[in-house]
């Protein structure tokens, strides 16, 4: 995945735009298990908990299209889910204990990936960095706060959704060069592939549990573009 052509470290000041979860914090482990709760309390009769699992990301899918990301709209795809699959509606119990999977969500701590606060701190020495994540603002900053690596970002960008028109709409308002700015992150769906179809440079740091909603097979860099994969984020000091 790494063009031959490049060579290391890049000199001079580079744009890196930066994803949150599960890039520089863990998250999505935390709806897993979430999940997994859900799917035990469910206890259905007929369906396995594979068959579960699917039908609860078919209605997350459509539930993002119509409520957008975060916890509320995750709360919401549980609910929806228990009520189509048990064939009744939803008791206020029955609610109540199914909204408590996702706040143990907003109730964890922030646990960073290894080596990220370290660095973030040297890279900003040298490059610009913005953060870019997408969901709910309320919640990505609040976990950017909470995180203590805001000082190291000139800017944070919390998009509906990240998508090609958005990347170009991004580098637009920040004067980003398409050729000295990569996008770093560990979706192939909403980091990788589409800022490469921006035109933008790229970075994928793969997750072992990055959201399944999330999986797309990751495109080769267009000609005169660059890709690269990284085993970990401490790794972006090697070449930055």
């Amino acid at each position: 995945m790494i063009s031959a052509s490049l060579s290391f470290p890049l000199p001079g000041a580079q744009t890196l735009l930066i994803d949150a979860d599960d890039t520089l914090w863990e998250n999505n482990i935390y709806f897993e298990r979430a999940i997994a709760g859900f799917i035990s309390y469910l206890d259905h009769r007929v369906h396995t908990a594979k068959e579960v699992r699917e039908h609860l990301n078919r209605v997350e899918a459509a539930t993002i299209l119509s409520h957008g990301y975060g916890l509320q709209s995750f709360s919401r795809s549980l609910i929806v889910c228990f009520e189509e699959l048990s064939g009744a509606p939803v008791t206020p119990d029955n609610c109540r204990r199914i909204e408590s999977f996702a706040q143990a969500i907003a109730d964890q701590e922030i646990e960073l990936l290894p080596k990220v606060a370290s660095t973030l701190a040297e890279l900003s020495t040298r490059h610009r960095l913005i953060l870019v994540t997408k969901g709910n603002y309320e919640e990505q900053t609040g976990k950017l706060r909470r995180s203590n690596l805001e000082p190291h970002f000139s800017a944070v960008e919390v998009l509906p959704e990240k998508h090609h028109d958005a990347y170009l709409s991004l580098a637009a308002h920040h004067g980003c060069e398409a050729r000295t700015t990569w996008m770093i992150g560990n979706s192939p769906k909403s980091d990788i592939n589409p800022a490469l179809r921006a035109g933008l440079n790229a970075i994928f740091i793969p997750h072992d549990f990055t959201w399944i909603l999330e999986h797309e097979a990751i495109a080769p860099a267009p000609d005169g573009q660059r890709l690269l994969e990284l085993a970990a984020f401490a790794d972006l000091g090697l070449h930055f």
